[in-house]
């Protein structure tokens, strides 16, 4: 029997470039974030989704009746998302340094201060993509492979303003903790190590949220733990059980 399709997304800011690679030769296929593909231009910007629920809306809207569905960070909260939304739809999940919630809450310690994701996103009001290299850097320390950074930009896809913007509300907007319990598919996560943006007790929490967890945490990795060393995650993603 030929397994139901697998779908997987990008995080923020560098679209869906830097996992084209990774997912080559694997089941998964790359999709955009809602209404932010490379054709996503100014005059096409409307038809991102506004906010975060509206984004879950229109991913569903977009994917068969089942399948397996992953994404990293953001994405992998959007997979979540949906997951939560409509569990029958979805017979396995793939969250590749994801959380349940990208800020702190009443509740919440695990996550960016408020007030810090307030201050980046008027950065990128002013900056756009120029601060990409700052953020990448960022999120990379304590990566053991000096160049993750370097690789990610120059595999990254264009990204438009707009797309940058809504993409960090969408940030400040999601709540997941809720509910998780209806999430019955299997879900595998992948977290790095040293991952100074997303920390490892997140990954921790919702492995032991979700009632079919397993979670692999990738030594020497930050944030982006499939990167540089493409071809290392795609053996990972095969070896990877099907449903």
């Amino acid at each position: 029997m030929t397994p139901p399709p697998a779908f997987f997304l990008p995080g923020w800011g560098f679209g869906r470039g830097p996992l084209e690679a990774v997912l080559e030769k694997s089941r998964w296929q790359c999709m955009d974030l809602p209404g932010c593909g490379m054709e996503a231009s100014a005059a096409a910007s409307a038809s991102i989704p506004a906010h975060f629920t509206a984004a879950v809306d229109a991913l569903l809207a977009q994917l068969p009746p089942v399948c397996a569905l992953g994404g990293w960070s953001l994405g992998g909260m959007l997979a979540l998302a949906a997951a939560l939304r409509a569990p029958e739809r979805f017979c396995q999940l793939l969250l590749v340094a994801a959380t349940p919630s990208f800020i702190q809450r009443e509740g919440w310690t695990f996550g960016r201060p408020p007030l810090e994701l307030q201050a980046f996103r008027e950065r990128i009001r002013q900056e756009g993509a120029a601060l990409l290299p700052r953020f990448a850097a960022s999120f990379c320390r304590g990566d053991a492979a000096p160049q993750t950074a370097q690789w990610l930009l120059q595999n990254a896809s264009h990204m438009s303003q707009a797309a940058l913007d809504v993409g960090l509300l969408w940030l400040e907007e999601a709540d997941l903790r809720a509910g998780l319990a209806r999430v019955g598919c299997p879900v595998t996560l992948i977290h790095g190590e040293n991952d100074p943006l997303i920390p490892v007790e997140a990954a921790r929490w919702l492995a032991r949220q979700l009632p079919q967890a397993r979670l692999a945490f990738l030594p020497d990795k930050a944030h982006a733990p499939f990167a540089p060393d493409a071809a290392a995650c795609a053996r990972f993603l095969r070896e990877l059980p099907r449903p």
